[in-house]
């Protein structure tokens, strides 16, 4: 079996279904052995994933791509952002860690991530943190971007964005990319992604499996007390409605990638792992495909359900 692929909005390029968000590799919660960060990354362009998404804010993720698989450049599509700050301690506020919009910065970061990621282009710069359309044009951040993409150092530009912005932010027009947060445990935006792709973006979807919240322990998971929070919501989401019942056999994590790939306008899904089993799992899922359509269907019914109460 192979994973299924997409063509990527206005890209031309055609991405695996199944991407690999590096923000695991960031060593947030401990420092990874490096024979570890080799065995998952080569893991991820050996299993055929074509796309990578990372960013400066994840610690030394951008640092360990360049170290590990710079040589292999030309088997994936290189997806960062910018905004995130340099030369600056960020501060973490409600799950969000402070950036800066202004042109200085963001030339400095995407020059930043060159440098780390040992490329001379990213595939792909999208703008962190979802900042309004009104900061986004107080700043001129669009504009620099576009100059940075003239000078060959980006190819295409794309927004990490959420409601109620994400709106705004796909009516200007300028965007090739949105990534957007979407799961079975976080549905507020599947008609966000269809009006995305309709608009001739390409669509990237994140927290998918939900940073695995079903199988955690809310209190003995991550240091941060907003992913702590996360867990424990999406967990409490999970367990509501029932959701062991529909599995058939299938692993939590597995069902849930399963059913974020049953959204007819994903064209790719970011999930991150530093743990190579869990990366070879979460590849034999995504080549069983989607969940069937009334599995499918139960899922939103149940979680709707549990949501509205």
């Amino acid at each position: 079996m192979s994973l299924a692929t997409n063509v990527f909005g206005p890209t031309g390029h055609r991405t695996t279904r199944l991407g690999f968000g590096a923000m695991e590799l960031s060593g947030f919660d401990g420092p990874l052995a490096d024979e570890r960060v080799d065995r998952v990354l080569n893991g991820v362009l050996d299993a055929g994933i074509n796309l990578i998404d990372t960013a400066p804010d994840y610690a030394s993720s951008e640092e360990l791509i360049g170290a590990h698989i710079s040589h292999r450049r030309d088997e994936f599509f290189l997806a960062s952002k910018c905004g995130c700050l340099v030369g600056r301690t960020p501060e973490l506020r409600d799950g969000r860690l402070t950036h800066d919009f202004s042109p200085a910065n963001i030339r400095a970061g995407v020059e930043q991530s060159l440098r780390r990621m040992k490329t001379d282009h990213l595939d792909l710069v999208q703008v962190h943190s979802s900042p309004s359309q009104s900061i986004l044009e107080e700043h001129g951040t669009v504009e620099a971007m576009q100059v940075l993409r003239d000078e060959g150092k980006v190819r295409f530009l794309g927004m990490s964005s959420v409601l109620p912005d994400l709106l705004d932010h796909i009516a200007m027009g300028v965007f090739d990319v949105f990534q957007i947060p979407y799961s079975a445990l976080q549905p507020e935006h599947g008609e966000a992604i269809r009006v995305a792709a309709r608009a001739g973006a390409g669509t990237i979807v994140r927290g998918g499996v939900a940073r695995g919240a079903p199988d955690l322990d809310p209190d003995h998971g991550s240091s941060h007390d907003f992913w702590r929070g996360f867990v424990r919501e999406r967990r409490g989401v999970w367990e509501r409605a029932n959701l062991d019942e529909l599995l058939d056999g299938e692993t939590r994590t597995g069902f849930l990638l399963r059913f974020v790939l049953g959204h007819e306008d994903l064209q790719t899904t970011i999930v991150g792992t530093a743990n190579p089993d869990h990366l070879a799992a979460n590849v034999e899922a995504a080549e069983r495909g989607p969940l069937p359509p009334d599995q499918r269907s139960e899922v939103e019914r149940r979680v709707a359900e549990v949501l509205s109460g």
